[in-house]
């Protein structure tokens, strides 16, 4: 009931500037240490995926905190995991704006936002003092390229962040599926994926034996892929040995919102209306990966039993992002709740 309220304050502002507001919100419910009044005790469900141990399987998606400001903040919320980024080298300032719109009578988001975000360096800066990963909290950075690298270089700008952030995450997501940076999706397609998955991995290699610390790779993926496609990604996965995969990012398809306000700008749509079309995905990649490497799953995660579906499709863990603006803290609850009732997480497979 309180959230609605200040969902409907929120929403009367354009999305970037309550999106700001939204975090201070976060982080003034942090310091005065009344969090509780929006948030309910999760129930414990531990769950190991990627060799690491998460205190839930609900994590908040990438995009969200672009430059990892807020990771104490959102810790409070009771999130198993949290997701930062997507980082780029350089700082860029991302699309013009207006970039982001709503959809509100379908749940949905749309964006166009462009790796916006202050570059790798800020974001180790601003995390260096969060006590969240101190204290064993899981925190995965998600990197990207600089929208003026060349396609053709992109390899150069994902060996850059993968360096620089790998002694500070828990996990690393590599994102070549944002519809929002030209041409990105190339590199979902064989040959160029084969190669960028090559030299990530042999970078994770020296990395390991540098630091003496495995971090774990995992590849975000699109909901706009043909079968073929998805079996395909799941072979080079295999092939490369990579420790998890992310279904799915934002779609370009406007199904389910033909006709509203807002459904025509140029993004990703995020939200209810990309549940279906982004669980079938994952449903496929499961069947295609049989069990080798886990499955993050998210896309239009509204409620419980959106996120029990996203399990029996064959995710071991869960992230939100838009049913968050939608649903506020209660939805990570409502879903932790749902979940260790269920006992659907226990699917997650030991130490894959």
């Amino acid at each position: 009931m309180l959230y609605s309220l200040i969902r409907k304050f929120f929403f009367s502002l354009d999305p970037e500037i309550a999106h700001g507001l939204g975090m201070n919100g976060v982080e003034f419910l942090r310091r005065t240490g009344i969090a509780c009044l929006l948030t309910k005790p999760l129930p414990a469900n531990p769950v190991t995926v990627m060799g690491l141990k998460f205190p839930n399987p609900v994590g908040l998606a990438a995009g969200l905190d672009k430059n990892g400001e807020h990771v104490d903040a959102l810790a409070t919320l009771g999130f198993g995991f949290i997701e930062i980024g997507t980082v780029t080298p350089r700082p860029q300032p991302g699309n013009p704006r207006p970039r982001m719109f709503r959809i509100p009578e379908k749940q949905a988001l749309i964006n166009r936002l462009g790796f916006n975000n202050h570059g790798v360096e800020q974001l180790l800066v601003n995390i260096s003092t969060a006590q969240f990963t101190r204290r064993g909290g899981i925190l995965g950075i998600n990197i990207g390229k600089n929208f003026d690298t060349p396609i053709e270089r992109a390899v150069d700008d994902y060996l850059i962040c993968l360096e620089r952030v790998y002694k500070a995450a828990s996990y690393i997501t590599v994102n070549v599926s944002s519809p929002n940076t030209k041409n990105l999706r190339e590199l979902q397609k064989d040959d160029a994926l084969d190669a960028l998955l090559g030299r990530l991995k042999a970078e994770q290699t020296r990395l390991a034996d540098m630091y003496s610390k495995y971090v774990p790779l995992a590849l975000k993926i699109a909901p706009d892929l043909e079968d073929a496609q998805i079996q395909s990604i799941a072979d080079l996965l295999r092939q490369h040995r990579m420790d998890g995969v992310i279904a799915t990012n934002t779609t370009l398809s406007r199904d389910g919102v033909q006709g509203l306000p807002n459904a025509e700008e140029a993004g990703g749509l995020s939200g209810a209306p990309v549940f279906e079309r982004s669980t079938a995905v994952l449903r496929k990649l499961s069947y295609a990966l049989a069990g080798e490497l886990p499955i993050i799953g998210v896309g239009g995660i509204m409620s419980g039993a959106d996120a029990l579906a996203k399990m029996e499709a064959g995710a071991s863990l869960v992230q939100i992002y838009s049913g968050f603006i939608y649903r506020g803290p209660g939805l990570v609850a409502e879903i932790a709740t749902a979940l260790a009732k269920s006992g659907n997480s226990k699917r997650a497979r030991a130490d894959v």
